[in-house]
């Protein structure tokens, strides 16, 4: 007796895999006259049809990342955010600086190549260069 459409049947009722419908032999003739996904509920509720446990596999304890020098990511986005951000921030006072006559052409070009070469770590630092070298210069 081929009962492999009322498994598929009582797979799609139950909502589960085929593999896991067990049919109880002594009930095979009910089971073969059920027609309705209603039919394979009232089986299922009288004990006809058996839903199996699933199998799964042995919980394994999920091993921990390990820092090695292979596996380390550096933030390289956000280094060069950083560099974007300040680099403006630097030509920009420069820029206003020469505009107001306080620095030569020179003394911009020179800062600017400076400053692309990441010599200065903050405006603070560009500001006290400049008053240290720049003006000093100027007073001779």
């Amino acid at each position: 007796m081929n009962l492999s459409k009322k498994k598929a049947l009582a797979a799609k009722t139950l909502k589960v895999g085929k593999d896991r419908i067990v049919f109880v032999k002594s009930r095979l003739e009910d089971i073969k006259e059920a027609i309705t996904k209603q039919d394979i509920r009232d089986l299922q509720k009288e004990g006809a049809i058996f839903i199996k446990e699933i199998k799964g596999r042995k919980a394994n304890l999920k091993r921990k990342n390990k820092r090695s020098v292979g596996n380390i990511r550096k933030k390289v986005n956000k280094r060069k955010k950083e560099y974007v951000v300040l680099t403006r921030k630097l030509r920009k006072y420069v820029r206003e600086l020469r505009n107001q006559g306080k620095l030569t052409r020179e003394n911009s070009k020179d800062l600017r190549k400076k400053i692309r070469n990441r010599q200065y770590k903050s405006l603070g630092n560009l500001k006290e260069y400049i008053r240290s070298v720049i003006i000093k210069n100027e007073n001779k």
